[in-house]
């Protein structure tokens, strides 16, 4: 059975961190149909004075953040004493479990691309230990699509295996079309399967769906993505249904309302951390 588009969400202009412009596509609004996606920022900008800014030193727990830059740099530094850049089709990994600070330095650059997914940990997992993982190009594999090409920023394709997520298994792929071709992809029946347009616009199961837009997939065991006349990126993100409750409060995660307000109550005890902040 071919997957459909289910539900389209298209996103708005906002700004986070220190004053960074990006596009919020998904959040608060619909962790119900995108579980276990809890967010997608969008971030696609020539001028530097949109995101320079930054993120300043903030805390998370009970999530991973997993950023895509394209285009552009992404510098991370965190309270395990991790320091380290990405860039140009680079992922950085971050499992919040328990605790962690971080910041995210972005350099002026040409041009800034790219998005940050926020994947929901299992209340079994929500208080493992923070830890940081960079995925450079080296490891990442690109295989030749008959139309275009194939990134594989994690999981598996067809017998080829990336990084492997360690909480949740997460198919992660950056497809790149030829215009007016196509590419079938096949998908577990039990996954939940989302998509993004990057750039250019996009047919997801014969349904035009434009850049800068996520789709929410029924279930099925492939899908087909079609470009228009014009070349199409498209990030494939594909995961399994969580069904847990969710207490969402800012940059941090937990399964209930006691939960959250424990974690704040770390944060302003001071125990919020694990592991003192070592850089």
């Amino acid at each position: 059975m071919e997957r459909k588009v289910k539900q389209q969400v298209r996103g708005f202009k906002t700004q986070d961190g220190a004053g960074v412009n990006l596009v919020r596509v998904l959040g608060k609004g619909t962790v119900e149909e995108y579980d276990p996606i809890l967010m997608l920022d969008s971030f696609d900008s020539n001028n530097p004075d949109d995101y320079t800014a930054g993120f300043p030193m903030h805390p998370h727990r009970g999530i991973e953040t997993i950023s895509y830059v394209y285009r552009g740099y992404m510098t991370h530094k965190d309270s395990l004493g991790n320091e380290d850049t990405i860039g140009d089709g680079e992922v950085q990994w971050m499992t919040a479990g328990s605790g962690i600070l971080h910041e995210e330095k972005l350099p002026a650059s040409e041009r800034l691309l790219g998005v940050q997914l926020w994947l929901n940990l299992p209340a079994k997992d929500k208080m493992a230990p923070p830890a940081y993982r960079s995925i450079k190009n080296a490891e990442i594999e690109e295989v030749e699509l008959e139309n275009g090409k194939l990134r594989l920023l994690a999981g598996e394709y067809e017998g080829r295996n990336g990084y492997m997520s360690k909480y949740l298994p997460l198919d992660y792929y950056d497809l790149h079309l030829n215009a007016n071709t196509a590419v079938s992809i096949k998908t577990e029946t039990s996954r939940s399967v989302m998509l993004f347009i990057l750039l250019g616009d996009a047919y997801i199961g014969g349904e035009l769906v434009k850049e800068k837009t996520a789709v929410k997939l029924t279930s099925g065991e492939h899908v087909e993505i079609k470009a228009t006349n014009k070349n199409a990126q498209v990030l494939f993100i594909s995961s399994t249904i969580l069904a847990e409750p969710i207490a969402w409060g800012g940059p941090i995660v937990m399964n209930t309302k006691e939960e959250l307000n424990k974690a704040f109550d770390d944060l302003k005890k001071g125990t919020f951390l694990q592991k003192k902040i070592s850089y």
